[in-house]
Order: C-alpha cells, then sequence, then structure tokens
C-alpha cells in the first residue's frame, strides 16, 4: 500500500457535537423546528444541500439560507466542537513512519475542513485535503478519490480508502481501491456491509492491523 485516503467526520474526528449543533443553530435562525439528534446524526456525511430540503422541503432560496446561518456559526466555532478518535493518531503516526502518503476526502467544504485538520495532532501528516465543491449536492467521494490516485500517481490497487459511510465505500468501489468501514463513526455496520466494505475495523487498533 502506497496512499490511505481517510474521512473526515467519524473516521478521525468525532465531530457530532460541532456538526448538529450548528445545524439546529441554522434552523433556529429560520425558525424551524429542529429534528431530534438521533435523526440528526443520519446527516452527518451527506452535503447540506441534500440533507436541509429534508425539513425545507424543495425551497432553494431557504435551503441556501440555512447553509449560510451554518457556515457563519461552523466557521466561527463549530468547526472546534470535536474530538479526535483514541488511539487513531497512532494509525496515523505508524503509517507515515512506513512511508505511506496520506490525504484526507471529505464531503466538507474545503474552508470547513481545512482548519480543522491543519489543527488536528497529526495533521501535518496529510500531504492533502480533498474537499467538496461549493455548491455541491452529491458526496463527490468517488471524483475525489480519482483526483487523489492521479494527483499522487499511485494505482487503484496500491491505495486504500478508510471511512465511516457508504459513500466512502461507493467512492472507493467506483475507483477498484480497496475499502475499509470503521465501526466508530456515524454510519451502522450494515450499512457498511451492504455497500460493499472489503474489511470493518471495530477500533483503531484493529483499523492499524488491517493497514499492516
Amino acid at each position: 500500500m502506497k496512499l490511505a485516503l481517510f474521512d473526515l467526520d467519524g473516521t478521525l474526528i468525532d465531530s457530532e457535537e460541532g456538526i448538529l449543533g450548528t445545524i439546529e443553530h441554522a434552523l433556529a435562525r429560520l425558525g424551524v423546528a429542529s429534528p431530534p439528534r438521533t435523526e440528526l446524526r443520519g446527516w452527518i456525511g451527506p452535503p447540506l444541500r441534500a440533507t436541509f430540503p429534508r425539513v425545507l422541503g424543495d425551497d432553494a432560496e431557504r435551503v441556501e439560507q440555512a447553509i449560510a446561518h451554518y457556515s457563519e456559526r461552523f466557521s466561527e466555532t463549530g468547526w472546534r466542537e470535536h474530538r479526535v478518535y483514541d488511539g487513531i493518531g497512532e494509525v496515523i503516526d505508524g503509517l507515515a513512519s512506513r512511508g505511506v502518503a496520506l490525504a484526507v476526502v471529505t464531503t466538507k467544504v474545503e474552508r470547513h475542513a481545512d482548519p480543522i485538520v491543519r489543527n488536528l495532532p497529526f495533521g501535518a501528516r496529510f500531504e492533502r485535503v480533498y474537499a467538496a465543491a461549493a455548491g455541491s449536492r452529491s458526496s463527490e467521494k468517488a471524483a475525489m478519490i480519482a483526483r487523489a490516485l492521479a494527483e499522487f500517481g499511485i494505482a487503484a490497487n496500491d491505495a486504500v480508502m478508510v471511512g465511516d459511510r457508504h459513500f466512502d465505500i461507493d467512492g472507493a468501489r467506483a475507483n477498484a481501491v480497496r475499502a475499509i468501514g470503521v465501526g466508530w463513526g456515524f454510519g451502522s455496520l450494515d450499512e457498511l456491509r451492504d455497500a460493499g466494505a472489503d474489511a470493518i475495523a471495530a477500533t483503531p487498533t484493529e483499523l492499524h492491523a488491517l493497514l499492516s
């Protein structure tokens, strides 16, 4: 393996508080009642333009207003409201020590993803951050993984994608890249299995073994 690609939310960091708190803030600014957090957890992963319509309907103007309110709070406060999963730093450090190239592939937009990755204890290990385009309505994981393979000049069979949602597995499979699901994030084990994950790690220790 020469290249390891990692999802961000639910894989490297537990970002539930920052994301859900900011979604609730955005909906409150519009005077809209927020769904319960058990439902909102399913919003972590897809782009906001795919999730806000679940409560705002097809009102594009209201959706954009919600995204603006979200971006304002997330840029100020929400991006810091996360914790690094115990043991994941050792996985990243171990890969880097073996000379494996590392990058983040996330559906967050670049201006939200970059400060988070830069401030991770192991953030400097990642050579690049692939983030969703502004205005995106789809996960774009397949396109971002393809771009990473091309820019690093690494064949698909020498790469791996690690993530907690089916978007990560789908994107990897679209590029014939090995897909490893993680069981500590926001997706379910059934979701990862149904998407066709090549393996699922229950803990960072198991992930380390799979990547070795």
